[in-house]
């Protein structure tokens, strides 16, 4: 996933009820897809985030020695400024991006 190329919302926007349940002719089941992609997207951020991080990582123990590292504050700025992961599924959904399966009874 691009986070740069996404186009979805940072703030909070209303969105057409029968665009979402569009392709499920539920709104509930529509809700239940795109609140699992979310949990997906937001732990691959959490995932990629983490892995950044991790590159500024230092073996240090002590509090005594508090730096800045200007780079690491960057990414952190990047991260903080992303829209939330159920905005970037409901975007997806809205797309045509996300497949689902139903399971048979």
């Amino acid at each position: 996933m691009d986070l740069r190329k996404t186009t979805a919302p940072v703030n909070t926007i209303t969105y057409n009820k029968s665009k979402i349940e569009e392709q499920t002719g539920n709104i509930y089941e529509a809700i239940t897809i795109i609140a699992k992609r979310a949990g997906q997207i937001n732990s691959e951020i959490k995932n990629e985030l983490i892995d950044k991080l991790e590159e500024f990582a230092t073996n240090n123990d002590s509090l005594d020695e508090v730096f800045e590292n200007k780079e690491q504050i960057e990414v952190s700025k990047f991260y903080e400024k992303l829209p939330k992961a159920h905005a970037l599924a409901l975007d997806e959904w809205l797309d045509g991006k996300v497949s689902y399966k139903v399971a048979e009874k």
